[in-house]
């Protein structure tokens, strides 16, 4: 299969878009062992679907055919983190009842981001929201369990890009044999500590994180997480989980993506536009009060 025949799977519409000219594709021929973050980030961005597709050696097909929309063609964080997010069925759309009680027309699942491609698309993601947000930390931190592969991964990303960050994180139980304790890694005393998480729900892992940081002499300087949810959480009727998290702990949150990204998402894409008049309504009856209307996420404006 030469190049453009290549090109022209992207999406399965089996046509060459004007904006695919100057992308070239990875070689069919290459090992798992040439395999390179960068090579596969471009590759989940040009052939999102390609399991409707060619097979390319190595590499596992994505799951959903992503939005064949005009986001396609942007390089933006939030635009690649949801691409993503649809393709390996870690964002879906439906009806799901949240541990809350609330009945939720989307849904997200950090847990789908299973394999070496998707960890290292979600990593660029996460570095390129935490750059863009200008923080400052000397060590990443992820709170077990879901935080431990999403640092580890960012940990991977930032040494890809030439920074070398130690790492850190916790048990859910304290081990009393071996070492012992809850923390696990580099030390944190004296350093600031960037926490990693997939959400905020309630914030009970965080703010133990947050605990056992401090306990051990680190200096919370933010916390990144992929989704915002931006909806008021159970024990606050005006804030939510991450507002009051900032608020209580003065630090940032820095989200990949917020709920109001997703409606800027849908809005645009052919595909996904019925959801939009659900994912309004539901915003129209949870969600938080935003400064301006907008979370400051880094997110497109809603």
């Amino acid at each position: 299969m030469t190049a453009s025949q290549m090109r022209a799977w992207t999406c399965g519409i089996g046509r060459l878009r004007p904006w695919q000219a100057e992308v070239q594709p990875l070689e069919t021929s290459r090992s798992s062992r040439d395999w390179h973050p960068a090579a596969a980030r471009r590759q989940a961005q040009v052939w999102p679907n390609v399991g409707n597709g060619p097979r390319l050696r190595g590499v596992s097909p994505l799951r959903f055919p992503i939005p064949s929309s005009r986001f396609l063609a942007l390089s933006d964080h939030r635009t690649r983190f949801l691409q993503l997010a649809l393709g390996v069925e870690a964002l879906r759309f439906g009806e799901f009842t949240l541990k809350s009680g609330r009945v939720s027309p989307y849904f997200f699942n950090a847990g789908r981001f299973d394999s070496g491609i998707a960890l290292a698309g979600l990593a660029a993601c996460y570095a390129d929201a935490i750059e863009a947000a200008g923080l400052d930390f000397d060590l990443l931190f992820g709170p077990a369990y879901k935080g431990i592969p999403l640092a580890t991964a960012l940990a991977c990303e930032y040494a890809r890009r030439g920074r070398d960050l130690p790492l850190a994180f916790n048990r859910k139980e304290a081990k009393t044999h071996g070492e012992g304790g809850t923390l696990i890694g580099a030390p944190l005393a004296g350093r600031r500590v960037l926490i990693v998480d997939d959400v905020i729900t309630a914030g009970t892992a965080i703010r133990q994180a947050l605990t056992q940081i401090r306990e051990a002499g680190g200096i919370p300087a933010g916390i990144a997480i992929a989704l915002d949810r931006q909806e008021v959480s159970g024990d606050d009727p005006v804030r939510s989980a991450a507002q009051a998290v900032t608020a209580e702990a003065d630090i940032a949150v820095i989200a990949v993506v917020g709920l109001a990204d997703l409606l800027a998402f849908v809005g645009e894409s052919a595909e996904l536009s019925t959801q939009r008049e659900r994912l309004l309504a539901y915003r129209a009856r949870y969600g938080c009060r935003q400064p301006n209307d907008t979370m400051p996420t880094g997110g497109m404006a809603p």
